[in-house]
């Protein structure tokens, strides 16, 4: 069967087709980083009509790529939610519509469990049961995932999300917008190191014997610390800046090592956003080696929002369901909507 994938949920129009049998046959992406950079965050409007602006137009370069017609197309899937109500609604109306102008079935996927299952999209995808860290600019847990629809929350953070935090700490560096990459890239030109660094934050949570995450306060020591030193030069920007990556990155390769650890599995899974962060990447090799375990990722272009992950993750709810996909063409959208609520198909 062919899918399509919508996926609408914030800045970025996703769009691809995933064939059950061939695998991924196309996806086109458009992001915003740059018309919400001008403010410094995502403006929800702007990103309502900038989606309506883009759907179509990427949906004919995806059916261009495969060679494929929209007769061709079995069933259409698309983020129902999480995210911003306005984004969602454009994605959410367009994917019902042309479904019921094909008369053909849909399937709204919950966003974080497209990010789940990014993973299995890569050659020799990794096998049920395994653990997932879900990174990204508004979630950080870490879910016990033994099939489609079937997850349970191991841990979850408190206040902010991880990508969240890199963000916030990012501007209060003068580092700009997305705030993740910018300061990664900044960590790099540290002279710092593990055994000397030239600051030292704190670890929340660590040692809190539960696999809950906490980084608010870690940012606040952030913002202590650069007040300390005004004015930042380079030098102490990009030191504050390994620092906090360094805490960070501590943090979720800890508590990944402690969820592998508690629920007895070997195989741990790593998406969304921060899943892209090469020294999060390199510490999770690194645990997961030394303790005989296996981690996989999706492929970089995968970690952030993307319609592939979408048609992946309703391909597989409609293969679970038998093709019976929802043909009432009615709709609605769930700008919060927790992951635990998803039932197996």
């Amino acid at each position: 069967m062919l899918i399509l994938g919508v996926e609408s949920s914030c800045d970025e129009t996703g769009l691809a087709l995933y064939d059950t049998e061939l695998g991924l046959l196309s996806h086109a992406l458009h992001s915003q980083v740059e018309m919400h950079a001008e403010y410094g965050g995502v403006v929800p409007e702007l990103a309502s009509r900038d989606h309506i602006r883009r759907v179509l137009p990427l949906t004919e370069r995806v059916l261009k790529d495969a060679n494929k017609t929209l007769q061709d197309i079995d069933a259409i899937a698309y983020t129902q939610g999480p995210g911003l109500s306005g984004a969602l609604l454009v994605g959410t109306s367009f994917a019902e519509s042309l479904a019921f102008s094909l008369q053909i079935p849909t399937i709204n996927v919950h966003h974080l469990e497209g990010h789940l299952l990014a993973p299995l999209l890569e050659d020799n995808p990794p096998a049920f049961p395994f653990v997932a860290l879900l990174v990204s600019g508004g979630h950080s847990q870490l879910m016990r995932v033994d099939g489609i629809g079937e997850y349970t929350l191991l841990g979850d953070t408190l206040d902010d999300a991880a990508g969240e935090a890199f963000d916030k700490t990012a501007k209060l560096l003068g580092l700009g917008y997305p705030g993740g990459p910018a300061l990664a890239k900044v960590a790099e030109q540290s002279k710092s190191s593990g055994t000397n660094p030239r600051f030292k934050l704190p670890r929340p949570l660590l040692n809190s014997g539960d696999l809950n995450f906490s980084f608010s306060g870690l940012k606040t020591a952030v913002l202590t610390l650069s007040n300390k030193h005004q004015p930042l030069d380079d030098a102490t920007t990009a030191d504050i800046a390994w620092e906090f990556q360094e805490a960070v990155t501590d943090l979720l390769t800890a508590k990944s090592m402690s969820a592998l650890r508690e629920t007895g599995l070997d195989n741990l899974i790593v998406s969304g956003g921060v899943g892209a962060n090469s020294k999060l990447r390199e510490k999770l090799n690194a645990a997961t080696k030394r303790k005989l375990c296996k981690v996989s990722y999706p492929r970089l272009e995968f970690c952030t929002d993307n319609g592939a992950m979408i048609a992946f993750a309703g391909a597989m709810r409609l293969k679970a369901m038998h093709g019976s996909g929802n043909k009432n063409y009615s709709f609605s959208v769930r700008p919060r909507w927790d992951l635990a609520e998803l039932q197996k198909p």
